[in-house]
Parts: structure tokens; sequence; C-alpha cells
């Protein structure tokens, strides 16, 4: 799944507006508070975005579950993401394995690993999309890695994707002011794209980024890698009410929640709350049993209840 030769570097997507006066844009306008930035032209036909828009009608905040795709089987992949929908979950993250996953912490690195073992490939988890579109419509996010998507080819990759049931892209490797023209060639598909900030992202880029995503912000609430954390970051309220501050564009928050009190806590703070590794790890435990599905959603649902209770 590496990139292999003849494939376009990140640096070739830019084009004449330069990372500079990205910034310059957004120091000037700092100070005004975008409504909605993130859906500058919400497409209301995005299950992302008509997701939010239901659950703030409802007064809920949203539950967004992560597994990387094909771990530890395409046919497993798809029973999952159906089975946690089924459990009311609301968005799923499905990450596509990468051999090279430098964001990611020992589970989901782990899981890359079984899932390329497994045989997974870009076609093979796009497939596996069409499969869980037959059978549900909860929204569905890829989060993957520039390289296997420059390998399959940046515009066929968003049409396929989109056409299989795919509803956004989050890039991890890509900042988006080194991309514009990839960001817009997945945008154009119909495929929101996710960005992410972090504790020490500076307010200036903090309205860049608000600005720049679609369907929602992912706040990534401590440094370091994925994984789980015994305790949410001290700070955490204080960072999501900087990024609101500037946009009402949806933040959800991710890296490091493993328990419903903890998702509770944090969808005190966000709009939404985010796991990941945790799930990976019950798939890593149990992948073999014939409960997998169950325990896993289960768990989902727990986790999706606990943020369900919190009020907007």
């Amino acid at each position: 799944m590496s990139s292999g030769s003849g494939v376009r570097s990140p640096g070739s997507f830019k084009h004449g507006r330069s990372a500079g006066s990205e910034h310059k844009t957004a120091s000037a306008t700092l100070s005004e508070k975008t409504p909605d930035s993130g859906h500058r032209t919400p497409d209301r036909t995005n299950r992302i975005t008509r997701r939010f828009a239901d659950l703030r009608a409802d007064g809920k905040k949203a539950f967004v579950a992560y597994i990387c795709a094909g771990d530890p089987h395409l046919d497993a992949t798809v029973d999952l993401v159906v089975g946690m929908a089924e459990q009311g979950v609301d968005i799923i993250e499905l990450g596509i394995p990468y051999s090279d996953p430098m964001a990611d912490g020992p589970a989901n690195q782990a899981a890359c690993e079984r899932a390329l073992a497994s045989g997974t490939t870009v076609r093979g988890v796009l497939d596996a999309v069409r499969r869980i579109r037959a059978r549900t419509q909860v929204p569905l996010l890829f989060f993957t890695y520039l390289s296997p998507v420059l390998a399959y080819g940046a515009e066929k990759f968003a049409t396929d994707a989109f056409a299989a049931g795919i509803d956004g892209l989050l890039s991890l490797d890509l900042p988006p002011e080194e991309g514009p023209e990839f960001l817009a060639t997945m945008r154009a598909a119909g495929l929101a794209t996710v960005c992410l900030s972090a504790p020490t992202t500076p307010l200036v880029r903090k309205k860049m980024l608000m600005r720049e995503s679609r369907g929602f912000l992912y706040y990534v609430c401590r440094l370091g890698v994925t994984g789980e954390r015994a305790e949410l970051p001290a700070d955490l309220a204080k960072q999501v009410k900087a990024l609101k501050s500037v946009s009402d564009a949806p933040v959800c928050i991710g890296f490091g929640i493993s328990s419903p009190e903890q998702a509770a806590l944090a969808a005190s703070h966000g709009d939404g709350v985010i796991v990941g590794s945790h799930l990976v790890r019950l798939i890593e435990k149990h992948g073999k049993d014939a409960d997998l599905v169950a325990r896993v959603a289960g768990r989902a649902g727990e986790l999706a209840r606990a943020v369900h209770a919190v009020g907007v």
C-alpha cells in the first residue's frame, strides 16, 4: 500500500495561494467569529451534516466510533459497522490500513498490521462499504494517511469512495494549507473533509482549521499518538471553548477516551466524542470469538448512550 514511483507528493497539490497567505487571511479575520464556518456551503445531503443537524434538534451530542477496516477481516468489518449503527453509534470512522501509521499508538498500529495481513486493500475496503450501505445508512468517514489515496489516484479515490457510500475523509498527514487542491478534489466529489486541531495549535491556526473543516472538526485532546488514557486533560474545557469562540461548526473530541464516564465528561464540553483504541483493543481480544460483533457493538452502544445522555 506504499505510494510507489510516479505518485505525486503532497506538495504537488499546492496551488497559487501559499500557506503564508492562508495564515494572513486567518489573522486578519481572527476577531470575527465565523457562523458555522465548517459548513460555509452546507451540503444537506451529506449524511454527516444531516446527523449533526438531527442530533442538535434532538438536544444530543454525537458519538463517533473508529475501527480499522479489515481487522480482523473485511467480513467482520461489515458486521461490526452494522452492529454499532444498530446500537446507536452516530458516525463511524473506518481506518484504511497503512504500513506506516505514524500518528497511531500500539493498538491501532497492530490493527493495521492485522488488516494488511488479512489481505485488505483499498479496493477491498470500498467493496466492504458497498456491502455496508446495503444494510445501513449510518454516516461513514474514512480515516486515512495520504499515501494509500495517492497510490489509488486522488480523483478516482474520491469518486469511488463517494459512489460506494462514504460521506467524508480525514487525512491524518496532510495539513490543509499543504494540500488545497487535494481537499478541493475530495469536496468536489461530495466528501466532507475533516481537519485536526491539537492543544498546541495557535488561535490563528484554529480559525483556519475551523474554516477548512467540513462535517466537524476533530479535536485531538492530548499530544502524542492514539491510545487509551486514565484521565482527560485538565485544560479540555478551555481548549474546546477557544475553538468554539471562532466558529459554530461542530467540534468532536478524541484521543484517549475509553469509558462511558470519560465520554460523558468530554461530551459536556464539545459537540461529540470519538472513541477508537478502546474498541480496537476489544477487536484484538475477541477477533476470533463468535460473539465479536455483539461484544464490540454492545460496548459502543454503552458509550453512545453515555454521550447521548449529555444535553446540548
